[in-house]
């Protein structure tokens, strides 16, 4: 009995080492779908089409025209005469800040000067006093009516005088200056749009103490909305194949149907290091008139490097060699396989021109209607896409 059973035993182990056999040479010999597929498209007919050839960036929009409204004066901001979103005009007033102490300057100056005014005329009497008085002296010392020493002393008091009046006059030069400054500070005290926009930022609220001795505090900003800007940040690995006034495209989250049409305004120079990576700011202008962009929206941006209709088109998949020695004025040149009939492939030298991720424009060597091998991708040799071995 406990032979049958250990026969029976060695039996059920042999019966599921033969099945896990044949599973695994089912599982390693079945073909994958890509592969079959790749048989099934090994090769590609040349046909008319359209094509465009561009470079894509990410970007944000901004309001092209904008300005930071601050204050020049310090002290506490009083009252705000708009809120955000409002729309203003040039010279509208928007802000006010407490004038009382640069009122009390101006007060004092004012004052000043009419005290320095009233020494002047006084100073302007006494010098009139002393011409007389050396005229004076000056007829009487001919009849030795007075000593040298009176007439001496009345000239020496014309001068005084003189100088005297002279001093006055720059003090009041002095304070008219001063009168200035503070006139103009107490204007500074109200704050008027220096451009038509709309309040789109407001870093102040009323009551609040400004100091604007070391920088300039910033109460909010104005900004242009019918003409907006894309700042796209570009890698500099397609950086230079971009020039300004390169038609641009771009669409935005939740309107991708729509495309807005710009154009290149600007690179700027100096670029921003990201992760390590270099990137490009470039600027592109777009009129904004219905009010659909705002600002800080993400842009997938497209630059037009080169476009044609109706031209022949390959896959790039078909494209072999690249025969650099062989290009011309008439475009690239690549070396690939034309099929001429089931069992017969010819190599050709085809020149193409426009080129994006799917197809490439045939510019020589190939007519309509000719079939190309495509490249098939190498076989996976029972390996999952990182190059690991697959495992049951």
């Amino acid at each position: 009995e406990k032979t049958t059973i250990l026969r029976h035993w060695i039996i059920g182990f042999i019966l599921v080492a033969v099945l896990a056999c044949i599973g695994l040479w089912l599982f390693f010999s079945e073909p994958d779908d890509s592969e079959q597929q790749s048989l099934v498209d090994a090769s590609a007919k040349i046909e008319y089409g359209d094509i465009e050839e561009n470079v894509t960036a990410q970007g944000k929009l901004e309001p092209k025209e904008f300005v930071d409204v601050g204050a020049q004066v310090t002290g506490q901001l009083q009252k705000l005469h708009v809120e955000i979103g409002d729309a203003v005009k040039a010279g509208e007033l928007l802000a006010e800040i407490d004038p009382r102490i640069y009122a009390a300057r101006v007060k004092a100056d004012e004052a000043r000067i009419n005290t320095l005014k009233a020494q002047l005329v006084e100073q302007e009497a006494q010098i009139l006093f002393a011409s007389r008085q050396f005229v004076r002296n000056k007829l009487m010392f001919k009849t030795k009516a007075v000593s040298q020493e009176a007439l001496q002393s009345s000239e020496t008091n014309i001068k005084a005088a003189k100088a005297k009046a002279d001093s006055i006059r720059a003090q009041l030069d002095e304070v008219q200056s001063s009168l200035t400054g503070n006139r103009t500070n107490l204007g500074y005290t109200k704050i008027f749009a220096p451009m038509d926009g709309t309040v789109v930022q407001q870093s102040a609220r009323a009551g609040q103490t400004l100091n604007a001795n070391q920088q300039t505090p910033t109460i909010m900003q104005l900004a242009k909305l019918d003409k907006m800007t894309v700042r796209s940040q570009t890698a500099e690995a397609d950086i230079m194949r971009i020039t300004p006034g390169l038609p641009v495209y771009f669409t935005t989250l939740g309107s991708e149907q729509r495309r807005w049409q710009g154009t290149v305004r600007q690179i700027l120079p100096t670029p921003e290091v990201v992760n390590n990576v270099v990137l490009y700011n470039v600027l592109v202008d777009v009129d904004n008139t219905d009010g659909q962009l705002m600002t800080g929206m993400s842009a997938q941006v497209f630059f037009v490097l080169g476009e044609a209709k109706h031209i022949l088109l390959i896959p790039v998949s078909a494209l072999a060699k690249r025969l650099a020695e062989q290009d011309n004025e008439k475009g690239t040149a690549y070396r690939t396989k034309v099929i001429i009939t089931d069992s017969e492939v010819q190599e050709k030298i085809v020149r193409i021109g426009l080129q994006n991720r799917r197809f490439a424009e045939v510019r020589e060597g190939l007519s309509a209607g000719d079939q190309v091998k495509l490249n098939a991708p190498p076989k996976k040799n029972n390996n999952n896409q990182y190059g690991y071995p697959r495992t049951p």
